[in-house]
């Protein structure tokens, strides 16, 4: 099993509604047209995440990702692809499709941001929120 984890804070404008797609971004600022954002001020992009993490996703692996603020944590399941780049330096998308670019973490995601617990989506609502995002790789 292989884990990456990152630091990212919640943002007035988080909505998680977007229904195919969930975005962690480095960026500070998130317009309310950013339905998909959960988190902003991510401590890493897509480009800085792991060799070990990248290899695994390339390869084809499932891939948990942990939600985590405060006591109140959510989980997603999804699968990498060989088409992975990871050329993003600023956000990472987890999609439901198998739509891949540079800025696709993972494919076939069985949540997307409307699915995250809703009481989650309220914390990820306060900027001082710290949150903790767990990739989690592990068989294919």
């Amino acid at each position: 099993m292989i884990k990456e984890t990152i630091i990212c804070y919640g943002h007035k404008n988080v909505k998680a509604t977007h229904r195919s797609t969930l975005e962690i971004t480095k960026e500070d600022y998130l317009t309310p047209r950013g339905d998909c954002i959960i988190c902003v001020k991510a401590n890493k992009g897509l480009k800085e995440l792991s060799d070990e993490i990248k290899e695994a996703l390339k390869s084809g692996k499932k891939v948990k990702i942990r939600i985590t603020a405060d006591d109140i944590v959510d989980e997603l399941e999804a699968v990498g692809d060989e088409r992975l780049t990871f050329e993003n330096e600023i956000s990472m998308v987890i999609r439901k499709s198998e739509y891949v670019d540079g800025r696709t973490l993972a494919i076939r995601a069985n949540k997307a941001a409307r699915d995250i617990k809703r009481e989650l989506v309220e914390k990820l609502k306060n900027p001082e929120q710290m949150v903790v995002v767990e990739i989690i790789a592990g068989e294919s």
